[in-house]
């Protein structure tokens, strides 16, 4: 797949992507007329959604996927606020003239898709985000990051992907990871505020015991979201990795069901 670019009018860097849009089979007219928007999280790339990048275009939609600021064939940037990250997401949207979309993001994705959705809530149709590690609100403890041996299957994981896609690890700007764990465990009042503003239906996926979803601010924000469901799954943080068919058999239906009235 051909990867494009824009140039980022509020960072001056480049964003890469790449857009179902150029492939035959999918510059059709019975294409899904929302396109769907994949996000991956910190330390990885756009390639890590190749294969259920190709189970919606084999249901009929346009699917761009693109490297996050300082990952992939992204450029390296200055900033890493996550407020930036979200910004994104809107200029590539907007690049591409897309008034309507539907997110699907891991981890960083997610939260970035968060923004994008409080940002501008009418772009935003239906949003999926998986594990993303929800803001501290005033008054509740610093987040600690657990660091657990890794089970066997989460180490075969990191190493077949690591062979698949080597120029994630290797591309990846390290200087991002201090300025996202302290963002983290800042408090963010304002993205709490901003939630009741999301006008996307939104599905919530959570990992078991080994992610990285706080429970108790999972259920305030469940409450603060409009439209808002949680599927929780066994395993860890990666879902759409560790439990493909899974984690497909329950956002891919979330996509394509009719809107609710």
């Amino acid at each position: 797949m051909h990867t494009r670019r824009i140039t980022s009018t509020q960072a001056g860097i480049d964003i890469a992507y790449w857009d179902s849009y150029d492939l035959p089979s999918s510059n059709s007219a019975d294409v899904h007329p929302v396109p769907v928007v994949l996000v991956h999280g910190m330390g990885g790339d756009g390639g890590t959604w190749d294969r259920f990048a190709r189970a919606l275009i084999g249901s009929g939609r346009r699917v761009i996927v693109l490297d996050l600021r300082g990952h992939g064939r992204s450029a390296r940037a200055a900033s890493y606020l996550f407020e930036d990250f979200g910004a994104d997401l809107v200029e590539l949207c907007d690049n591409l003239d897309m008034d309507r979309v539907d997110f699907v993001g891991h981890s960083l994705g997610g939260h970035a898709a968060s923004l994008a959705a409080q940002a501008r809530p009418a772009l935003v149709r239906r949003m999926a985000i998986e594990e993303a590690p929800l803001p501290l609100r005033p008054g509740d403890p610093v987040q600690i990051f657990a660091h657990k041996l890794p089970s066997p299957t989460e180490l075969w994981h990191a190493t077949t992907s690591l062979i698949r896609h080597p120029r994630a690890a290797f591309a990846f700007d390290r200087s991002m990871t201090a300025s996202a764990l302290e963002q983290f465990r800042r408090p963010n009042p304002l993205w709490w505020n901003r939630l009741s503003q999301i006008e996307a239906e939104t599905l919530i996926l959570r990992g078991g015991s080994g992610g990285m979803v706080d429970p108790h601010r999972l259920e305030s924000a469940v409450a603060a979201i409009p439209k808002c469901r949680v599927v929780v799954f066994p395993g860890g943080h990666s879902i759409h990795r560790d439990r493909y068919d899974d984690f497909a058999g329950v956002t891919i239906p979330f996509l394509m069901a009719p809107e609710s009235r």
